[in-house]
This record gives C-alpha cells, sequence and structure tokens, in this order.
C-alpha cells in the first residue's frame, strides 16, 4: 500500500473535505468500518452530516469487550444507521482454538496473526466486496506503523481499491476537541485509561507517555502491532 496515493487530489484538505470528495466519488460504494474508538465516531459523525444512512460495517471478532457493543447501540441509534456486523467462519475458529488453545495469539507474532486472520482479516474481506473504496479513523500519531499515513491511498490488499484516512493527520487534541464540540458517544473503556479499542484479550490500558496503541499486543515490538487489516 502507498502512503499517499501519486493521484491523491486532496494532500492538504480538512477532514470533511476529503469525506466530501470521497463520498461524491464512491457512494454508494463505499463503506465506513468501525471499532467504535473515538476516531470512527468521528468519521461517522462528518460523514453522516453529508451523507444519512451511510454504509458502516463491524467486525465482531467473537471477544470484544462489552463496552463496544454499548457504544456501537449508542452510534446506531443517535445516527439511525444499520450498522453491519460480520462475524468470523464458525469452522476457522472452532479450529484455531481446538489445535490451538485459547490463547495462542500470545506464543507468537505468527500465532497472533493467525488468530487476527480468522477473526479479522477474512470477515474483512467479505466487508469489503463490491465496494470501490472504504474509510477508517486511523491516525499517524498512532504508532510506528502509522507515520506514513495518507489521506488517500490506494490498497493494494484489497483489489486497489481507495482507502480514505480523513483523520490521518489528526492530533489527540484535535480528536478530543471534535468529540466535545459535537458531544459525540465515547467508548466506556476511555474512562478506564484505554486509548485503543480492539479485542479484550489483547487491549490494555495505557500509562502517561506511551503511544496510543501500546495497549495493543503489548507482549509484542511496535513494528509489529497490526492485525493484518491495514498491511504494515
Amino acid at each position: 500500500m502507498k502512503a499517499e496515493d501519486q493521484t491523491n487530489p486532496l494532500p492538504e484538505a480538512s477532514a470533511t473535505e476529503v469525506i466530501a470528495w470521497a463520498l461524491q466519488t464512491h457512494a454508494p460504494r463505499i463503506a465506513i468500518a468501525a471499532s467504535f474508538s473515538m476516531e470512527d465516531v468521528a468519521v461517522i459523525d462528518m460523514a453522516t452530516r453529508i451523507l444519512p444512512g451511510i454504509r458502516v460495517f463491524a467486525l465482531d471478532t467473537g471477544r470484544l469487550h462489552e463496552e463496544t457493543y454499548e457504544c456501537a447501540e449508542a452510534v446506531r441509534r443517535r445516527y439511525n444507521l444499520t450498522i453491519t456486523w460480520l462475524c468470523p467462519r464458525q469452522e476457522a475458529v472452532e479450529a484455531l482454538e481446538t489445535s490451538q488453545g485459547l490463547y495462542s495469539f500470545r506464543e507468537s507474532v505468527v500465532a497472533r496473526r493467525a488468530c487476527c486472520g480468522c477473526r479479522k482479516v477474512e470477515p474483512l474481506g467479505r466487508a469489503l466486496q463490491g465496494l470501490t473504496a472504504w474509510m477508517t479513523g486511523m491516525r499517524r500519531e498512532h504508532g510506528v506503523t502509522r507515520h506514513a499515513l495518507g489521506k488517500i491511498e490506494t490498497d493494494a490488499m484489497h483489489g486497489g481499491i481507495i482507502k480514505v484516512n480523513p483523520l490521518a493527520d489528526w492530533s489527540q487534541a484535535d480528536l478530543l476537541a471534535y468529540t466535545t464540540e459535537h458531544n459525540l458517544p465515547v467508548h466506556g473503556l476511555y474512562s478506564r485509561g484505554y486509548t485503543s479499542i480492539g479485542c479484550a484479550p489483547c487491549t490494555r490500558p495505557v500509562s502517561p507517555g506511551e503511544e496510543p496503541r501500546a495497549g495493543r499486543w503489548w507482549w509484542e515490538q511496535p513494528e509489529h502491532k497490526e492485525c493484518g487489516l491495514h498491511g504494515r
């Protein structure tokens, strides 16, 4: 995946401008991927102001926090959205847990990516079928794997569709200001020290001064902290 596609028409555009361009260019074949982080809710808020009822999908890995479902329901009700939930293939999860146990993802990066592969990557592939673009809440501040993140990228992992990251250049202060100004629904784990939202066994609160994604797969090195959804 290129850090910034050479055909990107909006390298300096604001988040709202990027979203407006994406919707004008790709709707109805565009969707927002949501883990119901603060970033994702901000993107949903901006997008629904332009296109009410935009497609939103989420991946139910089977190991999410209860607070994730609560936030998802608050978002669904506030914006009158239909959220498409995609679950892993039952037979794939059964085979993994039977052969490797319930916590194989802590044994090695390879084992962890195998778990992410059946719980996240395969369902994402199904979610993106028929789309020409998808939108995320990713930001460059998240960590070393995202420092080169572009606002508009070509997603080679998924057939060359367009990947839109309207908040790529936002700071944490920008995100908090927008969330407060618009009184957005906030995932309950933020008040408990979490700064990244993922599966319950793979996410923990962070300490002051740590990168936002330090609480994800904390037993791994920072350069490995992607699940395979974003190709880094």
